[in-house]
């Protein structure tokens, strides 16, 4: 099997427990944070089996359980903290043992050990650094769509360093280090250095890098044995920001799983998930929502494939098992259609569960083709790979570009968001034009004048929608410049990353000439970035290292090595496992990232004979994109940050006085809350299996499914919707206003030595309260269409630990260590 960040972290997790409990009876103790992460990749019942008899949340209120020992998940957040000193000081427990999902700062560990009971009652004490969310094998987000306007947003300067600390270490929104070290990985570590920066943010990723840096140095120094031996080659941590590719996010995707999430009502919350019929026409129909998983070996296997691909692959799957089962269907009956196999599928309810996966994907399908024709997308893609590639079809320079795009504005048939990415990639192709053509091109789209903050708004994340009357127009160097005999780095590969600042070339068509792949030329700059890194051709001074490698030839070394690999007859590799020692590589991309750029990296990784594992703050659709760089424009406060928020506090019953059951009775007075879980777990164990495929249709069920962001019990409601709205333009065009907030990190001074999150340590100060960083709270992040994002934005502490008898931090643990188009 190879590389999986989900069974890395199902595996982390349950051999905690088992070693912790090693045969005796306790109680789980979980927040809302540890919930969520855990169950992310473990079911209860897997829980349950570890000796575990009870899962209870430290926030509610539980009986006192004094005969038993318990086993405390917890993430190290002030209001947790409190918690857990209730607990202590009420004696809930006989012994606790304290699992940390991260560094607890060192003023929360002495409110710990001042606690009477503290050093009675602690049995043992240690740090997991798990505090992020696999989404799918090599894709892990952190379920924080607010990182967006922390980064970006003009008036969030006095959140940006505590935003960055949390980035770098823990909080509600995940750990950027913790990723791989979780998979006992020490990458070296690189960051993206734009040339020739128009945007404040360009030092965004250098500072986060040094911060991720002395948390993996400060993790090093505390743990001697890490990282482990291993013969894998060194790996390597690339950080780099939205800003590096602003095509992505507004280029139409034609491969599965991105055309879904850019076209359907997909809903992201602590589950992914599509509303349905199922077994519609028949008397047993249900609207149903459901789930799109790692289990689901449908969805696994066809969602990097082009659409057509797709459609091809399901028609043929079920025609096969039509040929292998005749007497489902009469003689005349053939899957020529979707909808001829969706009526066939109603004849079939001996296979219930293959019945309602194939409706769900063939549903998904024929609405993602339907809109496809309704929307005029062919029309608006071949205007989108022009612009974003800098190429026509025939790799030459464009002409008459924006006549095209006015003809498309004036359609009825396109979208409004679909005109205003038009729009938007327009001025990023033309590095800027004057803000009149821009206020004419959005009036003759017939969309709001307010719809020019959000054109505008572009140059906070680096790129250049404005050009003055009079300014002299300045050449780019492409990020990625293009391979002047056209030969791009495989079939696939033909796109190039349009950039962050200019929005100029990128790639251009390969050999394919067919008219649904000429539709796809374009490739994320990620992908180009992949390509030169494995290849060692990665700019050293647009990609630098923190610590430069000593050999200065390393690069090449490692390139070479994975070339031969990949260059092994197909003979060389039959019958053997995926090897384990392949080098692994880390992407971090701030801001969010596409569903493009995740498919880039695993088609890096079956190219390149690497794993390439990307970490991202959220998941950006096309929408979601539109909506949050509109937000920039919007006054802050009505943005409802969950950074900006008050600290949250420890439900006060928790420290209310409750009597203590006696000695003489202490199994009457466990069972009560032990049973019910235990008969649920009896229950379902009766139950059958989730989904898994008959073997016509291949493939088992896979470990974990894929996660989204949702507001849990106690949290605030939805911030409600704001208007579109901003500051003016100035002279020559350029908004006049505050500039972002990481202008503020020129001044900021990193501390060496990994310290804590508090606000007030080391360098400048950005107006943080509270020791610790605190400052929590779940918020909402609301999108109007079809995605849904749903956040936990607490605050916690981090840093280095305290020293004490019974804090044993970071004791060692053992850990253990698709696809590319078809076209």
């Amino acid at each position: 099997m190879g590389l999986s960040v989900i069974y890395e972290q199902h595996h982390v997790i349950i051999d905690t427990i088992k070693n912790i409990t090693r045969g005796d009876w306790k109680v789980l103790v979980l927040d809302e944070t540890t919930k969520k992460i855990v169950d992310n990749v473990v079911t209860e019942d897997e829980i349950l089996n570890q000796n575990i008899a009870n899962i209870e949340r430290i926030e509610e209120s539980r009986e006192m359980n004094p005969t038993m020992d318990a086993i405390y998940f917890l993430s190290p957040q002030p209001h947790i903290v409190d918690c857990l000193v209730a607990d202590l000081e009420r004696r809930r427990y006989r012994r606790a043992f304290i699992v940390w999902t991260a560094v607890p700062d060192p003023v929360l560990q002495q409110r710990i050990d001042a606690a009477p009971s503290a050093r009675q009652l602690i049995a043992d004490l240690e740090t997991l650094p798990i505090e992020f969310y696999p989404r799918e094998s090599h894709l892990v987000t952190f379920r924080d769509p607010w990182s967006f306007p922390i980064l970006y947003h003009p008036g969030c300067n006095n959140l940006v360093r505590r935003h960055m600390e949390i980035l770098a270490e823990k909080a509600s929104g995940g750990d950027i280090a913790s990723v791989s070290i979780a998979m006992g990985e020490y990458p070296k570590v690189r960051y993206y250095r734009p040339r020739n920066p128009l945007h404040e943010a360009s030092v965004l990723c250098s500072h986060l890098a040094r911060f991720v840096q002395d948390r993996l140095d400060g993790y090093a120094r505390r743990n001697r044995d890490f990282p482990p031996a291993t013969s894998r080659p060194a790996s390597v941590l690339i950080i780099t920001d939205r800003s590096m590719d602003l095509m992505a996010p507004l280029v139409h995707e034609f491969t599965y799983q991105a055309m879904a999430h850019d076209l359907l009502p997909i809903k992201e919350g602590d589950k992914t998930t599509f509303h349905m019929t199922i077994n519609e026409g028949e008397d047993n129909a249900e609207e149903r929502d459901m789930e799109l998983h790692e289990r689901d070996t449908i969805w696994v296997d066809n969602r990097h494939r082009h659409m057509k691909d797709t459609i091809d692959k399901l028609m043929g799957d079920f025609q096969r098992f039509l040929d292998q089962n005749p007497h489902f269907t009469n003689d005349s009956g053939n899957a020529t259609s979707l909808n001829a196999i969706k009526d066939m599928m109603a004849g079939l309810p001996q296979f219930q569960e293959m019945k309602e996966a194939y409706s769900l994907h063939l549903t998904m399908a024929q609405e993602c083709m339907n809109k496809f024709q309704h929307h005029r997308l062919p029309d608006v893609a071949s205007a989108e790979q022009t612009l974003a590639t800098g190429l026509d079809e025939d790799r030459r320079k464009p002409r008459n570009a924006l006549d095209q795009i006015v003809r498309l504005l004036d359609d009825d048939a396109i979208t409004p968001d679909d005109r205003l990415r038009l729009i938007m990639l327009y001025v990023l192709y033309r590095g800027g034009v004057v803000p009149e053509d821009i206020r004419r091109l959005l009036a003759h789209a017939g969309l709001p004048a307010n719809r020019f903050d959000t054109v505008v708004n572009l140059g906070l994340l680096g790129g250049r929608p404005v050009h003055g009357l009079k300014e002299a127009r300045q050449a780019s160097t492409p990020l990625f410049p293009l391979d002047p005999k056209g030969n791009q780095n495989n079939a696939n590969a033909g796109g190039g990353g349009g950039g962050g600042g200019g929005g100029g070339a990128g790639g251009g068509s390969g050999a394919n000439d067919d008219e649904e792949y000429a539709l796809s030329r374009f490739q994320p700059a990620l992908r180009r970035m992949l390509d030169a890194l494995f290849r060692g051709h990665l700019d050293p001074l647009v990609f630098p290292y923190i610590h430069p490698p000593l050999d200065p030839y390393e690069d090449s070394s490692l390139m070479a090595q994975g070339s031969l690999r990949a260059a092994k007859p197909s003979w060389a590799g039959a019958n053997r496992r995926v090897p384990d020692n392949r080098q692994r590589v880390f992407v971090f991309m701030a801001g969010g990232a596409t569903f493009s750029e995740a498919r880039a990296c695993y088609e890096a990784s079956a190219t390149y004979n690497r794993d390439v594992v990307l970490a991202t703050s959220h998941m950006l659709t096309p929408q979601l994109f539109l909506r949050q760089i509109g937000d920039l424009s919007t006054d802050h406060r009505q943005l409802d940050i969950p950074l900006a928020r008050p600290p949250r506090r420890a439900p006060a019953d928790l420290f209310a006085q409750q009597d203590a059951p006696t000695q003489s009775q202490p199994q009457a007075q466990s069972q009560p809350t032990l049973q019910p879980q235990r008969q649920q777990q009896q229950q379902r164990q009766q139950q059958p299996p989730p989904l898994q495929q008959p073997a016509p249709f291949g493939g088992g069920p896979r470990i974990g499914p894929g996660g989204g962001p949702a507001v849990g019990p106690g949290q605030r409601p939805p911030a409600p919707p704001r208007p579109m709205g901003g500051p003016g333009a100035g002279v020559g065009g350029i908004p006049s206003g505050p500039r972002p907030p990481t202008k503020m990190l020129g001044q900021m001074t990193l501390s060496s030595g990994g310290g804590g999150r508090s606000g007030g340590s080391g360098g400048a100060s950005y107006g943080s309260s509270g020791s610790g960083g605190g400052g929590g709270g779940i918020g909402t992040y609301e999108v109007p269409s079809s995605t849904s994002s749903r956040v936990n934005g607490g605050g916690g502490g981090g840093g280095g630990g305290g020293d004490g008898k019974l804090h044993k931090l970071d004791k060692d643990k053992k850990k253990r260590n698709l696809f590319g188009l078809k076209k």
